[in-house]
């Protein structure tokens, strides 16, 4: 697999976990939990996507703060999703099991809006740097 494929294949998964998270809104109630944890992944996946682009294999880990330093050291605008992604982490692994944590829809819905645009950045990111106009999940839609 070389580098180009190997990086579609981190945002196809991101952007599926993202249209997951934004499929899982439509259930009544919607599953708190499980569309944060989708939204945390897909932004881990798209951020992991990012620096296998620029040439840095990503570590095994689900702190996105950790990932973000390591795409802001390789394009400092990552510093705009910090907060973002000191919010997602949690939702990695905290929340897949009993924990304390609370979360309400207003979480929920902040969570999609941090994943989309972490995905949006990168999917550009990704376009320009392999010369391409748009992702291969938005040319399946057409």
């Amino acid at each position: 697999m070389n580098d180009k494929t190997l990086v579609e294949e981190w945002l196809k998964k991101a952007e599926q976990d993202l249209k997951s998270a934004e499929y899982l809104l439509n259930m009544d109630p919607a599953p708190i939990e499980i569309v944060c944890y989708h939204c945390q992944q897909s932004a881990e996946k798209m951020l992991k996507g990012f620096l296998t682009a620029h040439g840095v294999f990503p570590e095994k880990t689900h702190d996105l703060l950790q990932l973000c330093e390591h795409c802001e050291e390789l394009d400092n605008r990552f510093e705009q999703f910090v907060n973002s992604c000191v919010e997602l982490s949690p939702y990695g692994v905290q929340i897949r099991y009993p924990s304390t944590i609370e979360l309400d829809e207003n979480d929920m819905y902040r969570a999609i809006d941090e994943a989309r645009c972490i995905c949006a950045f990168v999917l550009n990111d990704f376009c320009e740097l392999f010369g391409e106009s748009e992702s291969e999940e938005q040319r399946q839609e057409m």
